[in-house]
């Protein structure tokens, strides 16, 4: 069976994600013994089963590409028209998730706009000529909350603080048997909006938030898989640059100065072991951060730094050997190893936006549970 289609919405997709005809073809042919061709796809109409798998391609619902609508090719339709490079050369799988969010905030901005809500941005913006350590203690007195010792609810405080000055934040989490996962950490979308990628170590994930916090400060998008090895790295650019000072400055808080006024660690002070470790648990930093951070600082050499690095590595090498150990240990009795899906921290910014939209009457029960993916059953934890 063929429908009519809107081939301008199709070669919108195209241009989005950056994706020649041939790889597209080759995208949604794959496992087929006659591969989908050009003329099957750019036609007036088109066979369904082609459109279901474009679909499952791109994820947009098949109504979408029915739309007799022109699409919107303008630099607010989506940040991959605005910006040209990233930070990261972006697979397929991390083009889709920023589509998706990017989407999500077009549609919670008209949600807002009609709710009557303000969502407009509380905070000024900088430049990269303002002092990064500067700037990062006048935001931990409005955007840094009580610590807390456990790094989930410590990264959920942070994300409510930011709500209360309109910086709506979003989690993103993979499952393990997906075939390619989104080779990103985190990015920042105009006006207000920073999205992580949910990682096993959540310390990676405060400092990526505290990291797109500075993106958003300087009001420069951004995308980007951060590399932790390198977050004092001179080589990086000037923005980068400052957006990993100033989150290390507003993490580190009253620590910074300290560590500021410690000896070139060596051997004969133990590396400072002890004192990084006690910093390390009360800011979030991970050891192997702080101790870059002195490497850039010259508070220890390269060959001494190697070292610690390599000590590093081989705990964290034991450490997962010991894992998969015990996961044989446990298939060998005969237990199923069961994980359910994490679910994603949702921002109380966006959990009342769409409450108020509700309670106005802009949305019902059915976009209250798509928009916060949430069982039906579950709604009246929601909304009374």
């Amino acid at each position: 069976m063929k429908v009519e289609h809107n081939i301008s919405r199709l070669k919108h997709l195209l241009k989005m994600y950056k994706l020649s005809v041939s790889e597209f073809l080759s995208k949604i042919s794959e496992g087929l013994k006659r591969p989908i061709s050009e003329k099957d796809v750019f036609s007036e109409r088109i066979e369904i089963g082609h459109l279901k798998r474009i679909d499952k391609l791109f994820e947009k619902g098949i109504h979408y590409y029915l739309d007799p609508k022109a699409p919107e090719n303008s630099k607010e339709a989506s940040v991959f028209f605005r910006k040209e490079n990233f930070g990261t050369d972006l697979n397929f799988r991390a083009k889709k998730i920023v589509s998706q969010f990017e989407e999500l905030k077009i549609s919670i901005s008209a949600i807002a706009k009609l709710a009557e809500l303000d969502t407009k941005r509380k905070i000024p913006k900088f430049s990269i000529k303002d002092n990064p350590e500067k700037v990062a203690n006048e935001f931990r007195k409005i955007l840094y909350p009580s610590f807390t010792t456990k790094r989930r609810d410590f990264l959920k405080a942070l994300i409510s603080k930011f709500a209360e000055s309109n910086i709506l934040v979003f989690e993103f989490v993979e499952t393990h048997n997906r075939k390619e996962k989104a080779n990103i950490d985190g990015f920042f979308l105009k006006p207000n909006v920073i999205v992580l990628k949910r990682h096993q170590s959540f310390r990676r994930e405060i400092f990526t938030l505290a990291h797109e916090l500075g993106h958003f400060l300087l009001n420069k998008e951004e995308i980007e898989l951060l590399d932790y090895n390198v977050i004092a790295d001179k080589h990086l650019s000037s923005i980068e640059r400052w957006c990993n000072d100033f989150a290390y400055y507003f993490l580190v808080g009253e620590y910074g100065e300290m560590l500021k006024n410690i000896e070139p660690a060596k051997a004969s002070n133990d590396y400072h072991f002890d004192l990084i470790k006690t910093v390390s648990e009360n800011t979030h930093l991970s050891q192997i951060a702080l101790f870059t951070r002195l490497l850039f600082k010259n508070q220890i050499s390269q060959s001494n730094y190697n070292k610690v690095r390599n000590d590093f590595e081989e705990q964290f090498k034991k450490f997962q050997e010991e894992k998969e150990r015990e996961k044989e240990l446990q298939k060998e009795k005969g237990n199923k190893i069961r994980g359910s899906v994490a679910q994603p921290i949702s921002s109380p910014l966006f959990i009342s936006t769409i409450q108020a939209a509700f309670y106005e009457g802009i949305i019902n029960e059915y976009d209250v549970c798509k928009k916060l993916n949430i069982k039906p059953e579950k709604l009246d934890k929601f909304i009374q």
